[in-house]
């Protein structure tokens, strides 16, 4: 007997609209959360995303999910929350231009040197950081770099340190040999970092709106890329002061290629290609 696959009743009543008032609140509530500004251009990339954790709590309405965020304000659905309306666009040695800077910085610094990168995401970059430091200054005994980021799902592949063979283009035949192992048969194609390079790196959840950054500053430079591009003017202000209490003196800020902060009044001078360099003695 032929049979239609139907979906469970309230799964197939999902609305296909995402109304203007929802919108709003949604806007409103990861703002609150995270500091992420969403408008109306968001508005389909919202609805893409939500509507299918909305499916997997069998609810219809947008209303229906936001009433659970805001029942408790320690419901661990605002983790999801989060992990679903961030961005993580990455990779390996992305804007290259940074990397020779720090390793220039590194080389000039005492011992000790650390770095924060504050997004993570799924480990490139944090892996990039460490493998400068590695040819520069040798390798560790311990983490020289501290990475975090809000969203959970991210950092938990990061920690697997676990990529695909392609994601390798943009490093040498000599940093695939030393810093990654290959997979074979029919992982052939996929690549693990080696322990060596991951136990340089400290992974661990952290929100750049939290009051208090659980991370063992000073650090010699701070990695924030491509990530105030998403907060409004004040919370770039605000966060531009804290990085500058958690950086030692003549320490590094690198932000994102499009991230400019010179019309903020700032204790940092722009000293390179959107590298910006302390100068003010910390508060």
């Amino acid at each position: 007997m032929n049979e239609t696959l139907r979906l469970p009743p309230r799964l197939s009543q999902l609305s296909d609209v995402l109304t203007d008032r929802e919108l709003q609140k949604i806007s409103q509530l990861i703002y609150q959360r995270a500091g992420i500004v969403l408008n109306e251009q968001k508005r389909d990339m919202i609805f893409n995303r939500l509507s299918r954790r909305l499916r997997e709590l069998s609810l219809s309405r947008f209303s229906e999910y936001i009433a659970i965020l805001e029942s408790s304000a320690d419901n661990p659905e605002w983790q999801v929350f989060i992990n679903s309306l961030t961005t993580n666009l990455t990779s390996f040695f992305r804007e290259a231009y940074h990397f020779p800077a720090l390793a220039e910085h590194a080389r000039t610094r005492a011992s000790g040197y650390r770095v924060w990168c504050t997004a993570a995401s799924t480990g490139e970059e944090p892996c990039s950081i460490a493998m400068t430091l590695d040819e520069c200054l040798g390798s560790s005994s311990g983490p020289r770099v501290w990475a975090t980021d809000i969203d959970t799902n991210v950092l938990a592949k990061a920690c697997a340190g676990v990529y695909r063979l392609a994601d390798l283009q943009s490093l040498s035949m000599a940093q695939k040999r030393h810093y990654f192992l290959r997979g074979t048969g029919e992982h052939s194609e996929m690549v693990r970092v080696k322990p060596q390079l991951l136990s340089a790196i400290h992974y661990q959840q952290l929100n750049l709106l939290d009051r208090e950054w659980k991370v063992p500053g000073p650090f010699d430079a701070i990695f924030c890329r491509n990530v105030m591009i998403y907060f409004d003017a004040p919370t770039q202000a605000l966060l531009i002061q804290r990085f500058a209490k958690m950086l030692k003196p003549g320490g590094l800020l690198f932000v994102g290629h499009s991230e400019h902060f010179n019309h903020l009044k700032s204790p940092f001078r722009l000293r390179g290609q959107s590298i910006y360099e302390l100068t003010e003695t910390r508060g």
